[in-house]
């Protein structure tokens, strides 16, 4: 009854989410899609924070590389494929994470999240002052990768309900992937390490090659999202590399909840849900353009009040309940 209450909201969440294309228009979907990226974003971020214990600063150089890779590889206007594009896009972020992982795991704390930060900045900037990719102005696809059967193209994946499709498919597919993970010996090495990594070391495991692992691992993931973002936006900017979309993911896992995919993925609903309720001038009217005053107000209070993030919000009234009920006992 216990396990069947845990995955009970999953459940619900996969068929309001399946019927959910009957009801919306292009917009909800796109809003939904949107989401769904932004969701996958923060569960390769949640591999590194809440599964292995390393803060990173500079997530969201992975994201840039995987959406730049995918704008060089659809360049012209002839479509590649679709899983071609998308092997390549994580292929680059893996590739890229591999040597960040290695000199940045030298050192630990706060330095390595500085050093993450360095290496996030230096995609930026490379991206933003140099011609490479049109500089600052970003740059276009020139095509959308296409998804075929037999040679023949099945749809447009940048259309509102084939994008929603596929981007719910692989935050599905991410997540399950992610869950087994945790259940696996690797998994409960990174665990172990989060919890104490010396014991580990003591026990004969070699808790640096799994934390690159970890890294890299997050890090291609991360160039997933960037790759179905520049699939569906049809544009690739260096913002993407910023310091800022790398504190954005980070605040999605925390106001969520650390330590559970749960978590990652409800606070990116959370994370776009209040965006768009704070800017709506219908509600707010004028103070609706200081929407980021109200924004981080809320993820304050929420971090205050709910330690353990929305996911651990049922918890937390369970308890109230308990002790009022004791008191009036």
């Amino acid at each position: 009854m216990r396990r069947a209450l845990k995955i009970a909201p999953a459940i619900l969440s996969l068929v309001g989410f399946g019927i959910c294309p009957l009801f919306a228009d292009a917009y909800a979907l796109d809003l939904l899609s949107k989401t769904f990226v932004l969701a996958i974003f923060a569960l390769s971020l949640e591999l590194l924070v809440g599964q292995t214990g390393l803060v990173s600063l500079g997530h969201g150089a992975f994201m840039a590389l995987g959406a730049y890779a995918s704008a060089a590889m659809l360049r012209t206007s002839d479509p590649r494929s679709f899983l071609l594009v998308m092997i390549a896009a994580m292929a680059a972020a893996g590739a890229y994470a591999l040597p960040v992982a290695a000199l940045s795991l030298r050192v630990r704390g706060m330095y390595f999240i500085m050093v993450t930060l360095a290496f996030a900045q230096l995609v930026y900037y490379v991206f933003h002052d140099t011609k490479i990719a049109d500089g600052s102005d970003g740059t276009y696809l020139g095509a959308a990768p296409r998804i075929s059967l037999g040679g023949a193209p099945l749809f447009d994946v940048t259309r509102s309900l084939p994008f929603y499709v596929v981007s719910l498919t692989v935050l599905i597919a991410v997540w399950v992937f992610l869950a087994l993970l945790a259940r696996s010996r690797f998994g409960s090495a990174l665990a172990g390490i989060r919890i104490n990594e010396q014991r580990m070391r003591a026990a004969g495991f070699q808790t640096t090659s799994y934390k690159v692992a970890a890294f890299v691992l997050a890090g291609m993931i991360a160039g997933l999202a960037g790759f179905l973002k520049a699939s569906k936006d049809g544009y690739v900017n260096p913002a993407l590399a910023s310091w800022h979309q790398s504190g954005a993911v980070l605040v999605m896992i925390v106001f969520g909840g650390v330590g559970r995919l749960a978590g990652a993925v409800t606070g990116a609903f959370a994370f776009v849900f209040l965006e768009e309720l704070y800017k709506s001038e219908a509600l707010f009217g004028g103070a609706a353009k200081r929407w980021q005053l109200m924004f981080g107000l809320t993820i304050i209070a929420g971090v205050l009040l709910l330690p353990k993030g929305l996911v651990g919000l049922p918890d937390r009234l369970r308890r109230l309940a308990r002790e009022r009920a004791k008191v009036h006992a």
